[in-house]
């Protein structure tokens, strides 16, 4: 689980690091100037950690449902060598869903006004920029978009549901409040994130409400980073003790 958790957090880093310094800059300056180099690199490096994300939310509940459902077989079925394939498939298939998409992107043309609505190279406002016919790469981006997304939430669903009929099986009122406290921090995590990340980029019409999507931008690329720290870490005792003591509770 530490492991999953460790890739998570140096991703949600150079999540960070790839969206926050263009909105920081918007925020101070206004609008402002972006190479195409520096917008493509921008989107390379996002759709890389975006798809990454997805994956390993997927590997962090399939590791839930293997401690919880088959704990005897959890250190075969979850041994190092599987979780060390499990990040390295997810890095890698980020990596070739980038390199796929942003080619594709990169090799439209862009007549003007190249006027980005977003506060970072999307692909939905990039897509709406082009001067060229993009039906066939919408589509294309429309149905990675839906095998990415819906696929790895359909594992964390699954995972989630068998993990439900177990903890209502459990014949402890304390096995079932310590095997939900275990799984419901990433629930929420998977929540937030899955949320926004669906409405924006699995539905045909999304480059039509471009200001909406800057919203719901925000809380996968500022928001669920900010909050997955504090999540996670209020499962921890120690933070328990610490929290009831700086807010006198009892």
């Amino acid at each position: 689980m530490y492991f999953f958790l460790g890739n998570l957090s140096c991703l949600e880093m150079c999540y960070v690091s790839v969206t926050m310094p263009t909105l920081l800059v918007g925020l101070w300056t206004g609008p402002y100037h972006i190479s195409f180099t520096l917008c493509m690199t921008q989107l390379f490096f996002f759709i890389v950690l975006i798809c990454t994300e997805c994956t390993l939310l997927a590997s962090m509940a399939y590791d839930r449902y293997v401690a919880i459902c088959r704990p005897l077989h959890y250190p075969l079925l979850m041994r190092p060598q599987v979780c060390l394939a499990l990040a390295l498939s997810s890095w890698l298939g980020g990596l070739v869903v980038s390199v796929a998409k942003t080619t594709c992107i990169a090799s439209l043309s862009y007549c003007g006004p190249n006027v980005l609505n977003q506060f970072f190279c999307d692909v939905s406002p990039l897509l709406n920029l082009s001067c060229t016919h993009v039906a066939l790469t919408e589509l294309v981006d429309f149905i990675s978009a839906i095998v990415i997304f819906c696929g790895t939430l359909l594992v964390s669903l699954a995972s989630y549901s068998a993990i439900g009929m177990a903890v209502l099986r459990m014949p402890s009122a304390a096995a079932r409040r310590k095997a939900f406290s275990t799984c419901a921090s990433h629930l929420v995590v998977v929540g937030i994130f899955y949320s926004a990340a669906l409405f924006i980029y699995c539905r045909p019409s999304r480059i039509k409400s471009m200001d909406l999507n800057k919203v719901l931008s925000v809380i996968y690329t500022v928001v669920t980073p900010l909050c997955n720290p504090i999540i996670y870490c209020l499962r921890n005792k120690e933070v328990h003790t610490v929290l009831k003591k700086t807010l006198h509770w009892p």
